[in-house]
């Protein structure tokens, strides 16, 4: 079999596993656990880069094929993802289609320049990334959840618009160019217990099918 299959990859390929079986749950009209699924291919990005820098012996090749697909993964599951969901809400004179099309073609762009950059970089140096060149794509996971679970303070007619609207502004930053500064160990597990938070409060707020 051709790929690499040791535990640096695991966490993508959940990642990627969660993210196809949340566009699924779209076409199923079952927007928590799509939203859900989101949210957990995000807490399996945070992870993904210390696992696999936890393997010293890794080869140029492992190195290479790590950053590749990462970036297919996150494409699918911090652009397409989020993209179905959106479009879910309805056409809205087009911004449906707009926030869509904007959050993956930026997604796509912002990951392709990165894979170029990050290759360049570790031609020429050893240290570990200290900032980012515009909005992480990854973001998608932790803003859009958030809006989704605060949807009951948000007229119901004036929701699809906000979550398509915040669709486009995250797509927007994901290519401007200003400086975002890597997360911290700390920052890290802030973001997890937020993302436990999260999920908490889907299980409280969501209805129950009997």
């Amino acid at each position: 079999m051709i790929g690499f299959y040791n535990y640096t990859v695991i966490l993508t390929y959940l990642s990627l596993c969660s993210a196809v079986f949340g566009i699924t749950q779209v076409f199923e009209g079952h927007e928590p656990i799509a939203i859900l699924c989101l949210l957990i291919s995000g807490i399996c990005d945070l992870f993904d880069g210390k696992v696999a820098r936890h393997k010293k012996d890794r080869t140029d090749q492992e190195k290479v094929f790590g950053i590749q697909i990462d970036s297919l993964a996150d494409i699918v599951c911090f652009g397409v993802l989020p993209a179905c969901i959106g479009y879910s809400h309805g056409f809205n004179y087009g911004l449906g289609l707009i926030s869509s099309v904007l959050i993956v073609l930026c997604g796509l762009i912002r990951l392709g320049y990165f894979n170029v950059m990050e290759e360049e970089r570790q031609r020429t140096s050893s240290e570990n990334r200290k900032e980012y060149q515009g909005l992480p794509i990854t973001t998608s996971s932790i803003i859009l959840p958030l809006i989704f679970l605060g949807r009951h303070n948000i007229p119901i007619k004036a929701y699809p618009y906000v979550f398509q609207g915040f669709m486009i502004l995250l797509a927007i930053l994901f290519v401007v160019d200003f400086k975002v500064k890597k997360l911290s160990a700390k920052s890290i597990f802030i973001m997890f217990t937020l993302a436990a938070l999260i999920i908490l409060g889907f299980w409280q707020f969501t209805p129950r099918h009997r």
